[in-house]
């Protein structure tokens, strides 16, 4: 735990940052401190080097010739690193979103996690930053439910996100070493280039070698939204597709079973909702009316407390919001058009797009 401790490193992805000061800045008050921060500038079209370059003992590296999103930047810098010298097998490596900022124990809560038992990584729980009007409102609740469910499972997750994570260096190569053989994707990278959810592709491959994943309440952080429906529809539509094809990757293992179970349920819930629209079109369209049976009345009562006690930590309002159902299905429905979207592409074989 020591070592761990005395040679942690931190790494921070940087690609369009919004607020490099609040990210940097979280990362040099940490608790823990981190010995290197490494801000990777990947394509920038703004001031994100002018202004990483302005704090002190911020390194920047810039990409060369990179065309594989998030997943060639971090493989360009960890490989610099490590020829460098500057990975060791002992050392913690934190991989974070530029649009992340950590609180103040994140760091030092991963690291004593990852100095325990056969943990490969720690990841973080997040929480909706401001912004966005009525569809980043619907995020907030969103990510403010995932942490809750993430707390009552004492930290179970079933994906490390890309907000932010904090990896033992040696498990990181040991994947490197793996690939091409036991896992997918191209001997020596850390991420699988060839992937829409690098991060998802990467959870599934630590799994495979048998280290443990976990997601404590102590590792937390705020984490952009997305602004408008559209790039909403986007990131999901990428997630979704990305965790598909990932499972494809790695076929039916005793670690993808619970995760093809999932996928299973989720197109079931997309089939539920497409058949219960259909029929209230069909009974006001033919019928006139429709009949509201007692039992669905029960049901519709058990969702409304489900919906109001999940999201109380986001304060009364939220909660009667929450009370109307009415409001929060419009999210529901459109997050199910993107899974249907998602589904659809994956079975065509449609082009990715990142």
């Amino acid at each position: 735990m020591t070592n761990i401790a005395a040679r942690s490193r931190a790494q921070l992805l940087t690609q369009d940052l919004p607020a490099p000061v609040q990210t940097i800045d979280a990362l040099q008050n940490q608790t823990l401190a981190p010995d290197l921060i490494v801000v990777a500038a990947d394509n920038c079209t703004d001031d994100t080097v002018e202004v990483a370059e302005s704090f002190p003992g911020v390194r920047v590296v810039e990409t060369v010739d990179n065309v594989h999103k998030k997943g060639g930047a971090l493989n360009q810098v960890i490989e610099l690193l490590d020829a460098q010298g500057e990975l060791q097998t002992a050392d913690a490596l934190l991989v974070q979103d530029a649009d992340s900022v950590l609180d103040a124990d994140f760091l030092r809560t991963a690291v004593l996690r990852l100095a325990q038992g056969d943990v490969g990584g720690v990841g973080g729980t997040f929480f909706g930053q401001a912004g966005g009007g009525l569809v980043g409102m619907f995020q907030r609740n969103e990510y403010a439910r995932y942490a809750r469910d993430v707390g009552r499972l004492k930290g179970k997750v079933l994906v490390l996100t890309g907000t932010a994570t904090v990896f033992r260096v040696g498990v990181l190569q040991h994947v490197a070493s793996e690939r091409g053989h036991s896992l997918p994707g191209e001997q020596g990278q850390v991420y699988d280039t060839h992937v829409l959810t690098e991060d998802n592709e990467l959870t599934l491959a630590l799994m495979h070698l048998g280290y443990e994943i976990i997601s404590p309440l102590g590792c937390r952080l705020t984490t952009e939204v997305m602004g408008t429906w559209s790039d909403l529809a986007q990131q999901r539509l990428r997630w979704k597709r990305g965790a598909l094809e990932n499972l494809v990757d790695y076929g039916f293992t005793r670690i993808t079973l619970s995760y093809w179970g999932r996928q299973l349920l989720s197109l079931l819930g997309v089939l539920v909702i497409f058949t219960y629209l259909t029929t209230i079109v069909y009974s006001l369209a033919v019928v006139g009316h429709i009949t509201i049976q007692p039992i669905w009345m029960a049901v519709t009562a058990i969702f409304v407390v489900e919906r109001v006690v999940t999201v109380r930590s986001r304060g009364l309002l939220q909660m009667a919001i929450a009370s109307t159902i009415v409001i929060e299905m419009i999210y529901d429905l459109f997050l199910q058009a993107v899974q249907a979207r998602a589904f659809f592409q994956a079975a065509i074989g449609a082009e990715r797009k990142w």
